[in-house]
């Protein structure tokens, strides 16, 4: 394989700006085929993308023998089925976060790749990204010293928030999306936990619906202890003022802290009345970075940059967050 032919299967929304475009513009890369059940919506895509195929059926596109990869950004709900559909076929799968709507749908997801021995990556694209990239080397550093705990708060007014708009807002019904707008956001946040901090050694947290103004949760707090020693707490809320909103994640080390947002484009550190501050151009098609590194690993020249395993644990810990009971 010289050059990734990609099928795209969910045209939507997510794939207009943040990654459709940059799957034409990483090196031997191309869109050859995109799908979504809308027919409309697919070839209206299709001709304002410049892509030469389109289809109203996953299985017409994953069979199409144009296509040698496939990239899956529909609703949670159907990435197991259409991954498992491309494993078997022999194709290659990147698919959208959170890999699918908890851990042990993921597990088969692992499994079938594995029995059909056929690559899968995650869209965590933010490992990728130069401003978290920085807050790696800054950590691997020691730039603040020993990191004791990690505190972090992403609280959002139900009247503006960061998730794209859609018609029927699937993104709050959990049968669809796994749970609510916590789903969205916070396979980001811990992949990025688990990226800097490694492996888990227990986790807890509590969700509940306080507003009942849909049917998923909309407050979620967590808790990790890293293998590391390094301590996690996460607040996830969804319905505070305008005048509330934050989006803040701060590293507290023995000789300093490293903060910044996850949805914003500057790193900062304060230690021993020094501060610095990083400032991040923001990218025009968020997920090119990692795309480009999941091209180079379907090529065979390059490391996986977020395998299904990775993926796995940033499931399990949603899971041990929301459990009930």
């Amino acid at each position: 394989m010289e050059e990734i032919k990609w099928g795209i299967i969910g045209c939507g929304d997510v794939t207009e700006v943040k990654s459709g475009p940059a799957f034409n513009k990483v090196p031997n890369s191309s869109i050859v085929a995109v799908m979504r059940r809308d027919a409309a919506k697919a070839e209206d895509y299709a001709l304002r993308h410049g892509v030469p195929k389109w289809y109203d059926d996953a299985e017409k596109l994953i069979n199409d023998p144009d296509v040698n990869a496939i990239y899956i950004a529909t609703p949670p709900l159907q990435h197991e089925e259409y991954t498992l559909f491309s494993l078997a076929a022999g194709k290659p799968v990147y698919v959208e976060k959170p890999m699918t709507l908890n851990a042990e749908s993921a597990v088969r997801m692992q499994n079938a790749s594995l029995k059909y021995n056929v690559k899968l990556s995650v869209a965590h694209y933010r490992r990728a990204q130069p401003m978290f990239l920085k807050v790696k080397e800054l950590l691997d550093k020691n730039v603040i010293g020993e990191v004791r705990f990690v505190q972090l708060q992403m609280l959002q007014s139900p009247a503006r928030n960061l998730i794209a708009s859609t018609g029927n807002n699937w993104r709050l019904d959990p049968s669809i999306s796994g749970g609510g707008l916590f789903h969205d956001l916070a396979p980001h946040q811990l992949d990025l936990m688990i990226y800097y901090f490694g492996q888990v050694s227990s986790s807890s947290g509590i969700s509940i619906n306080q507003s009942g103004e849909y049917p998923a949760d909309d407050l979620v707090v967590g808790q990790i202890l890293f293998e590391s020693g390094v301590v996690f707490n996460g607040t996830w809320c969804f319905t505070v003022s305008e005048n509330d909103k934050k989006d803040i994640c701060e590293i507290t080390g023995s000789a300093g802290t490293i903060s910044f947002p996850i949805f914003g484009n500057k790193v900062s550190i304060k230690k021993d009345g020094y501060e610095e501050e990083f400032v991040f151009e923001a990218l025009q098609h968020v997920q090119q970075p990692m795309i480009d590194k999941v091209t180079n690993y379907f090529l065979g020249k390059g490391d996986n940059p977020c395998s299904s395993e990775q993926a796995i644990l940033s499931m399990q810990l949603m899971d041990s967050f929301t459990k009930k009971g």
